[in-house]
């Protein structure tokens, strides 16, 4: 595949709560192959952008296409079954269940199989197999019997994301997987997705800047719901109005 297929974009989206828009007209591609960060402050629009785009609620306007099919008014799970993987910022683990267990449930989850109700969920082989792969990609493959609500907060981290892999998304959405880490904990993350980077699109809201500056081949930069600028880290670090109105430089 090449490095620029597009799996996922925004079209024109704008999301109005009444009489605010939190979202104002921004479109977004993310292609196979890259990390695409949105970075911004709080109230920036970042985390109404990524829940259109994974359908968690629909754009006020405006269009979403996932693998070039219009997705706009399709719910979440459709677009998970589709390909389509999301983390949140805060964990939404199974805190006592094994890490095996979490990642089985999220590929039976991603590929539900009614027509086998005779076999015990436990059984399926698909979810078995899906599930340990997505623990070996995520680096849990050593935990797989540890409760999940033991594991330290960037061991969780992992487990979400590898809740997301079990489901085989070609795109992952990815909200501040990074908050609430140390350094070695974020080294570990961002080898993780470097090693996702080749076969998935990836969407990293972040405020760890250093990080974003590291990891991202493209970075857009929203402020008010606005996207003000989009490009590599050195056209972002190098942007006037970004300094501006983001790095508060420049008046």
């Amino acid at each position: 595949m090449k490095q620029t297929e597009i799996l996922l974009r925004g079209i024109n989206i704008t999301r109005r709560w009444g009489g605010l828009v939190a979202v104002n007209d921004v479109s977004i591609e993310l292609a196979r192959g890259t990390v695409h960060a949105v970075i911004g402050t709080n109230g920036a629009g970042k985390s109404t952008l990524i829940n259109m785009l994974s359908g968690e609620f629909p754009p006020s306007s405006g269009s979403v296409e996932l693998m070039g099919q219009d997705v706009t008014q399709w719910p979440q799970a459709r677009r998970a079954r589709a390909g389509l993987g999301r983390s949140y910022q805060r964990n939404t683990i199974y805190p006592t269940f094994t890490v095996f267990e979490n990642c089985r449930l999220a590929a039976q989850a991603g590929a539900q199989k009614p027509w086998l109700w005779w076999q015990a969920a436990n059984k399926c082989p698909f979810s078995t197999a899906a599930a340990r792969d997505a623990a070996s990609r995520a680096g849990l493959e050593t935990m797989l019997d540890r409760q999940a609500g033991m594991l330290s907060h960037g061991q969780k981290r992992q487990l979400e994301i590898a809740m997301c892999l079990a489901t085989k998304p070609q795109v992952l959405l990815l909200d501040e997987p990074l908050a609430g880490m140390g350094a070695e904990e974020t080294e570990r993350m961002l080898k993780l997705l470097d090693a996702l980077r080749a076969d998935h699109a990836i969407l990293l809201v972040e405020h760890d800047m250093d990080a974003v500056f590291r990891i991202a081949d493209v970075i857009t930069v929203m402020v008010n719901g606005v996207k003000i600028a989009s490009g590599d880290a050195d056209f972002i670090r190098n942007s006037p109005e970004v300094r501006t109105a983001y790095l508060g430089e420049g008046h």
